[in-house]
């Protein structure tokens, strides 16, 4: 299905040495998850290919090496907003 619409959740407990993906879904169930994070003030982030390279882990497996730089930057922008709040 082309075009479909992916969403992944990616969840770093102080606890855990990596992010992990704790939840992800397609089509009407990632227009769910992304409602729910919308609700739960949970920033959002629209990267495509992330979004493609993270879709592929299981659930409860920690984010690949490879996202690891782009990860960091995402969670350092999300915790700096979050002081501005």
């Amino acid at each position: 299905m082309k075009g479909t619409l992916k969403a992944v959740a990616v969840k770093y407990p102080k606890e855990a040495e990596v992010p992990f993906v704790c939840a992800k879904a397609k089509g009407v169930v990632a227009e769910r998850l992304l409602d729910i994070a919308h609700e739960n003030n949970i920033p959002i982030v629209n990267d495509s290919v992330l979004t493609e390279v993270l879709s592929v882990q299981d659930i409860g497996n920690a984010i690949p090496e490879q996202t690891w730089e782009v990860m960091a930057k995402i969670f350092a922008f999300v915790l700096e907003n979050d002081k501005n709040l």
